[in-house]
């Protein structure tokens, strides 16, 4: 019933935590899927090992390196579970995680009307990211929470066919997109189920995506125009609303493209948020 994804780049020194971790689960009832994304380690090596060893049911793919967003859709297009949840190189699922996660499931009606499971991730077993608590135990979406006061990472286990229907935005030359960009059309899809235990244990390593975010701006303009974009046209006027429009700007900049032409905004807001994309390019931030 279930798949737990890891998309891995250049990570055999940590990816050992998270097999340990699978092999500790007081359920089994899961495949390990692995999408190595053009490692020059020893990944492979060491995964076609724990792959021997048959402790747990293992899937391994090697692809060249695209980056993390479309490692994510191989994952998606090679899943045949009912449920779908990615856990990085750097992450790792408690103890009984995958015990929880489908009794949960198996728990729940109307099941159509539920794009997956929302749950905590934690800095340990017993403290949540940022303490961030959910503000309902209601079915809800990734976004109403985060507006309601929750702060931190959460733990996503979406439906694969949901995930299908909404895959990352693949740009020639670029390799990372956030990740809000296909969850927050999820969001306007279905809610979650709000399930408030702590499911995945999270560390950020120096080396992650989180620590190179300027680089990841930088290099990847299309993919974030397009996040502002889609943030724009979801949201009402705020002073956050006017963040997005001015981030946009300095990206429409970036690619020498029109903002007035290109953001989803009215002119008048787009022009008055001209004053803020200036800063941000005065103090280097896109």
């Amino acid at each position: 019933m279930l798949t737990v994804f890891t998309p891995t780049y250049n990570r055999a020194y940590t990816l050992s935590r998270a097999y340990e971790a699978l092999c500790r689960q007081t359920c089994q009832n899961f495949l390990w899927l692995i999408v190595d994304d053009g490692s020059t380690d020893d990944t492979e090596s060491l995964v076609k090992t724990w792959i021997q060893e048959g402790k747990i049911s293992i899937q391994y793919h090697k692809q060249l390196n695209h980056g993390k967003m479309y490692a994510h859709n191989r994952g998606v297009e090679l899943c045949h579970t009912e449920l779908f949840v990615c856990i990085d190189s750097d992450d790792y699922l408690v103890q009984d995680a995958v015990e929880n996660i489908l009794n949960e499931w198996k728990s729940l009606e109307n099941k159509e009307h539920i794009a997956g499971i929302v749950a905590y991730k934690g800095k340990d077993s017993s403290h949540t990211l940022s303490d961030g608590v959910f503000p309902t135990t209601e079915p809800s979406t990734l976004q109403e929470l985060y507006e309601n006061g929750f702060t931190g990472d959460a733990a996503l286990v979406h439906r694969t066919d949901i995930l299908s229907l909404y895959p990352f935005p693949e740009f020639e030359g670029e390799t990372f997109i956030p990740e809000a960009v296909s969850y927050d059309r999820i969001d306007r899809h279905c809610p979650l189920h709000v399930f408030p235990k702590i499911l995945v244990i999270c560390e950020y390593l120096n080396d992650g995506l989180t620590q190179a975010i300027d680089a990841l701006r930088k290099n990847n303009p299309k993919g974030w125009l397009l996040y502002y974009q889609q943030r724009i046209k979801y949201s009402r006027f705020s002073v956050l609303r006017y963040k997005y429009i001015a981030h946009a700007i300095c990206f429409c900049w970036e690619l020498k493209q029109n903002p007035l032409q290109h953001i989803p905004a009215p002119k008048a807001e787009i022009c008055g948020a001209f004053p803020g994309a200036c800063l941000l390019r005065i103090i280097g931030k896109l």
